[in-house]
C-alpha cells in the first residue's frame, strides 16, 4: 500500500514538474516570436529593449565622414571582408537567443504549436518557426539559425534546402520593404500592404517549388 502511494505521489510530482516544464516552453516562444518579429521596435518606454535589431544596434560613425568602420568606395576581397565582419554580431546574437529558447522548450513548443501549420504548407517542421520569423528581418541571423537546426538534426537536407528557398525570395521582407522599398511608396497606387503580401505568396510558391522538385531525389542525394 505505501508502495503504491509512493509511487502516485512520485507520479503526480512529475505530471506537475513536466506542467510547468511546458509552460515555459510556451512562454519562452511567445518571448522568442516577439523578439524577432520586431513588433517592438520603436516601442515607448524602454519596450523596444526587447527587439531583435534594437538590441543588435549598429557601427557607430567616424569623425565627421558620416561613415562606419567600412569607410566608402571600398571593393574586392577587402570590402567583402569588412562586410563579413559586419554581419558577425547579428549571427551571434541571434544564435545566443535561439540555445536560450531550446534550453527552455520554446522551440519544442513551436514544434507542437506549428507542426500542423508548416508541414501541409511547406513541408517543414514547427521548430523552423524562429529561423522564419528571424530571417524576415535578417538575412544573417535567418542562415544562422538554420544551420543550427540542421546541425543538431532538427532539419533533414530536404527540409533545409525547402526553407532556403522560403528565405532567398524576397530576404529580410519586413526590413527591405519598409527601407529601401519605402522609396516606392509616393508612386505607388496600391495599398502598401498588396506588394507586402505579394512578397509572402511567392516566398511560399518559391518553397513549394523547390518541393515538388525534390520529390525525385532522396535524402541521401540532397545531403550529396
Amino acid at each position: 500500500m505505501t508502495a503504491m502511494q509512493n509511487c502516485t505521489a512520485g507520479t503526480g510530482k512529475k505530471s506537475k514538474s513536466s506542467f510547468w516544464k511546458s509552460l515555459g516552453g510556451y512562454v519562452a516562444l511567445l518571448f522568442a516570436l516577439v523578439f524577432f518579429s520586431g513588433l517592438l521596435r520603436g516601442a515607448p518606454n524602454g519596450w523596444d529593449a526587447l527587439d531583435f535589431t534594437t538590441i543588435l544596434g549598429y557601427f557607430g560613425k567616424m569623425g565627421d565622414l558620416g561613415v562606419n568602420y567600412k569607410g566608402s568606395n571600398g571593393f574586392g576581397a577587402q570590402d567583402g571582408f569588412l562586410f563579413a565582419f559586419g554581419i558577425v554580431p547579428g549571427m551571434m546574437l541571434a544564435l545566443g537567443v535561439v540555445n536560450v529558447v531550446d534550453h527552455l522548450g520554446g522551440l519544442e513548443a513551436a514544434r507542437k504549436l506549428l507542426n500542423p501549420v508548416l508541414k501541409p504548407l511547406m513541408g517543414i517542421p514547427g521548430t523552423s518557426t524562429l529561423a522564419l520569423i528571424c530571417s524576415l528581418q535578417s538575412t544573417d541571423g535567418g542562415a544562422a539559425m538554420t544551420r543550427e537546426l540542421v546541425e543538431t538534426g532538427k532539419l533533414t537536407q530536404r527540409e533545409r534546402a525547402i526553407f532556403i528557398a522560403f528565405q532567398f525570395s524576397a530576404g529580410s521582407t519586413v526590413d527591405n520593404f519598409l527601407s529601401t522599398g519605402a522609396a516606392l511608396f509616393a508612386f505607388c497606387t496600391l495599398p502598401i500592404a498588396i506588394p507586402f503580401g505579394l512578397c509572402f505568396v511567392f516566398k511560399f510558391f518559391g518553397a513549394n517549388v523547390m518541393r515538388l522538385y525534390l520529390k525525385r531525389y532522396t535524402d541521401e542525394q540532397i545531403a550529396q
